[in-house]
């Protein structure tokens, strides 16, 4: 969570802050601000709500220098209110930080301060910093010391140890108008290098029209930044030199055409991200034994007897679709995780294992940390059959996460900018097909026409979600209008398409605020029935499988107990009981969860934007979720 910038060089600084806040602020809107420093003066601006606020008074105030921070803020410790704001300052006002992560023993370090004299001005975990920072300061200027951008260096090093937990930081001191020093611990920063200037970042989009060569900080490092250049030092203090990096997909500045919100127009992009994919993964002249171009040689397949999924939100839905699919399709035992939870209650190990992280933006920290302890514990391990073997699965193929695995699957959907993810998930979708074709194809576990079949099926899917999401759009936004005092929506799936029905509970409770929830089908009557009534809709996943006659009985239940029943089936005489029917093309189960959960998208969309909410930055959200 949160977006900082910062800035050195020869221009104005507050524009290219507040360019570089706008195209982070998919990480947090709760509040955003600035700092300056010229001519010895440290000039903070800040503003609660959203950055068009921080504009205005940047605009109204100014914030003059060559040298500048920025902050754009999802909450965590305190309300988003005005003096919650980064960045935050110490008692003389002349040093100031922004941080993004969490200081997890700020209440003890407060403590110290508050009994030393400090007076808090916000309930920050952040604000320890500045004060501590501060103090180190003034002792070293008290013992002689010249203001310096290194002496601003040194009090940031003797502070680190003292705070434990995650963090992004950058900090500036009136006294060094001409430097800045960044920091990171367990949380993303990147340097873009320009010509005699450089930018600091929590992710690529603040570096568009900036530059594409980049140093990715790595955990444990500080730098000192100046016009003349890059000082970097790792934990030890000892000075790090290390080549910068090209980025190889610079994402350009997002743009909504003609559309009224970047996530309807992200859904209209899924079949170009289908089209692509295609391109990219099934060229022609595959064969049955090697079905699909993947990135990886023959040594990556080798030994895997099973797998582990590990990743959060959308992206666990993706890989709990991914997990049926290398169980019933591959034949490879997988097992699919809460990040979170498996952190703190890993399964016995296992050997020969193979384990996939998830996460769009590659930054996510419960999935990044799940990772790096189960590689830690493999790592003792004296039987090489339980070495570490990590894939990640992202949108961000610049990310932590590539750093930090194995081996690395870009599902290149492309920038995506509404926090509720819809392209990316269809991208994430994809990469497990791919993966399920190459071992069943390794494994023998289907035979070459099962192979072929699902690959042809694969090829049609750009067609036919162009289709869908035209034909769906309008009809979605008609079936809204029936939800403007809905409180409660009830979705239903079974098999391969369970996880689409949580999927479609999620994007209707992000963005609409209404509650919903998920169930396999075959579980309603075990209590959720007790539920239903005529004020309750339930949407029910029904395609022709080895679970449609369960799943509409299901759906009978549903309906005699006067719930409004929306039906996402193909058209026919099976599917007349619904009372509203979102139709999808008839497809063979394998591949129906890629069709399936556009009309849901598209309905959670049109119910959010006629209750005139804040489709692409819903509350409480941010859509790179770098805290525990």
């Amino acid at each position: 969570m949160c977006g900082i910038v910062a800035v050195i060089g020869s221009r104005d600084a507050s524009p290219l802050l507040l360019e570089g806040l706008r195209q982070l602020e998919y990480r947090g809107y709760d509040s955003a601000g600035v700092a300056t420093v010229e001519n010895g003066e440290l000039h903070c601006v800040r503003a609660k709500g959203k950055l068009v606020n921080l504009t205005a008074r940047v605009d109204q105030e100014g914030a003059p220098g060559l040298c500048g921070i920025g902050h754009t803020r999802w909450a965590t410790h305190g309300k988003p209110e005005e003096h919650n704001a980064h960045p935050h300052r110490n008692g003389s006002g002349r040093v100031a930080v922004v941080q993004n992560g969490i200081i997890e023993n700020h209440r003890s370090l407060r403590d110290e301060l508050t009994a030393a004299g400090v007076v808090f001005q916000s309930e920050t975990d952040t604000e320890v910093i500045p004060h501590l920072v501060g103090a180190e300061l003034d002792r070293l200027v008290a013992a002689g010391e010249q203001p310096s951008g290194a002496l601003l260096l040194t009090a940031l090093q003797a502070v680190l140890p003292a705070l434990q937990g995650a963090y992004a930081l950058a900090v500036v001191w009136a006294e060094v108008p001409g430097a800045l020093v960044v920091a990171r611990r367990a949380a993303p920063l990147l340097i873009g290098l320009g010509e005699g200037e450089f930018i600091c970042a929590s992710d690529t989009p603040a570096l568009a029209g900036f530059t594409r060569t980049i140093l990715p900080m790595e955990d444990g490092e500080v730098a000192l930044l100046s016009p003349l250049g890059i000082e970097l030092y790792n934990a030890q203090g000892e000075r790090q030199q290390r080549t910068p990096t090209v980025l190889s997909n610079q994402e350009g500045v997002a743009d909504k055409r003609d559309f009224r919100h970047f996530m309807l127009k992200e859904i209209h992009e899924q079949p170009e991200t289908a089209e692509l994919w295609v391109a990219r993964h099934l060229p022609a002249g595959l064969t049955a034994g090697n079905p699909v171009a993947l990135p990886f040689d023959e040594d990556f397949y080798a030994g895997v007897e099973r797998i582990q999924i590990l990743a959060c939100g959308t992206s666990r839905h993706a890989a709990q679709v991914g997990g049926y699919l290398l169980e019933q399709f591959a034949g490879l035992p997988t097992s699919v995780f809460y990040a979170s939870e498996f952190r703190y209650a890993p399964p016995p190990l296992a050997p020969n294992t193979l384990t996939i992280g998830v996460t769009q933006s590659g930054e996510t920290a419960d999935t990044l940390a799940a990772l790096a302890m189960e590689s830690d514990r493999r790592a003792g391990h004296l039987d090489p059959a339980y070495a570490s073997r990590q894939l990640g699965i992202t949108n961000r193929p610049e990310s932590s996460l590539a750093r930090q695995v194995d081996a690395i699957l870009d599902i290149g959907a492309g920038i995506e900018v509404g926090v509720a993810a819809t392209k990316t998930f269809l991208g994430q979708l994809l990469a497990f097909y791919a993966l399920a074709l190459a071992f069943a194809a390794r494994r023998g576990h289907r035979s070459d026409a099962e192979i072929h079949d699902l690959v042809q099926e694969l090829r049609q899917l750009p067609t036919q979600l162009r289709q869908l999401v035209d034909a769906h759009d309008k009809q979605s936004e008609a079936l809204a209008h029936r939800f403007a005092e809905t409180q409660d929506v009830i979705f239903l799936g079974r098999g391969i398409n369970y996880p689409i029905a949580l999927e479609g509970a999620l994007k209707l409770k992000e963005i609409s605020y209404i509650h919903a929830e998920g169930y396999p089908a075959g579980e309603m009557k075990h209590g959720p029935i007790a539920l239903l009534d005529a004020h309750v809709p339930v949407v029910s996943i029904a395609v022709p499988g080895s679970v449609f006659e369960k799943v509409l009985s299901n759906a009978q239940e549903a309906k005699a107990r006067d719930a409004r029943l929306i039906g996402v089936a193909p058209e026919g005489p099976d599917t007349e009981l619904f009372d509203d029917l979102l139709a999808v093309p008839k497809v063979s189960e394998w591949i129906s969860p890629l069709l399936t959960v556009v009309p849901m998208q598209l309905l959670s969309y049109h119910i959010a934007a006629h209750r005139g909410l804040d489709v692409d930055q819903p509350r409480n959200l941010a859509k790179s979720v770098t805290v525990e």
